[in-house]
């Protein structure tokens, strides 16, 4: 029973990772937390929706054309709603943010009404796999182990052998000195948000897939939840957000395994190990010694 929710817990973590992972960047770059990323999560969910249902995509090609249009919408809120304020009060810039996603969920509400949706038949068939007797996991929560390491993998590679990603992480580090030694930061903070954005539409598709349901605010809690990954891990820290996301991950599928009944539900475990980090350690685990948060 333990071995089983352990790798259900991976399984959850690897969706926080990839969902917090773009947070992480994003505030390493421009020390901003964005809060509208969530709702590109959802975003992604309703393209791959959108894709197989009238566009006829197999999984697969669906779930780039989500991480793709993500890209777009993550490009276009930095654009629109977070470049104009740059050098603005941090609070002025996190409250457009959240006015953004407001505004973009109440508009798939719109479209798409608020109910909850089944996700599009993808012709891939849900089995169990069993790894022992007593151990066994759905073929898609495997995928979404899959997807995680290979998504972290690409970003690693990616931050660590191309210009691009030198030029994120150097600017991560300093924006004026990048910007005086040649690099091109609004490209490099475009740059991050598509990134972020594709990735954080990646979980947003399996999460829909795997549970069969979305809609169109499907990304409120796991973009809170996200939230307290960064904060556990470390501000800016992607080691730290991959650690932090396994923990809650884990925490979470142990709680729900073994306190069923409890007075405390499993969503606000997160939060009450948020409290306790801002409380005893405000930089996380990995994150750098700040004064506050």
């Amino acid at each position: 029973m333990l071995l089983q929710q352990l790798l259900n817990g991976i399984s959850l973590g690897f969706i926080y990772i990839l969902i917090a992972v773009g947070l992480t960047m994003v505030y390493g770059v421009l020390k901003l937390l964005h809060f509208a990323h969530g709702v590109i999560y959802m975003i992604g969910a309703f393209a791959a929706m959108i894709g197989i249902t009238y566009l006829h995509l197999p999984f697969l090609a669906a779930i780039v054309f989500a991480m793709v249009i993500s890209a777009i919408a993550g490009m276009a809120v930095e654009r629109f709603a977070y470049r104009p304020l740059r050098g603005a009060h941090p609070i002025t810039t996190l409250i457009s943010g959240i006015g953004v996603g407001i505004f973009l969920e109440n508009l798939f509400q719109i479209v798409f009404t608020s109910d909850t949706q089944a996700f599009p038949e993808t012709g891939i068939e849900v089995s169990v796999v069993n790894l022992t007797e007593s151990i066994s996991l759905t073929n898609t929560k495997l995928y979404i182990i899959a997807a995680g390491i290979v998504g972290l993998g690409l970003l690693y590679a990616f931050l660590k052998f191309t210009k691009m990603g030198l030029a994120i992480q150097a600017t991560a580090q300093d924006t004026r000195a990048a910007s005086l030694m040649g690099v091109n930061v609004n490209r490099v903070i475009s740059v991050t948000f598509v990134i972020g954005s594709a990735l954080a539409a990646a979980a947003g598709v399996l999460v829909a897939w795997n549970f069969n349901s979305l809609f169109p605010a499907m990304g409120a809690i796991p973009g809170l939840k996200a939230f307290c990954v960064v904060v556990l891990g470390g501000l800016g820290s992607i080691p730290g957000t991959i650690v932090g996301g396994l923990i809650l991950g884990v925490v979470e599928s142990l709680s729900d395994g073994f306190m069923t009944g409890m007075v405390i539900d499993k969503d606000a475990i997160a939060f009450i190990i948020l409290i306790v980090i801002l409380l005893f350690k405000p930089s996380g685990l990995f994150g750098k010694n700040v004064d506050k948060v």
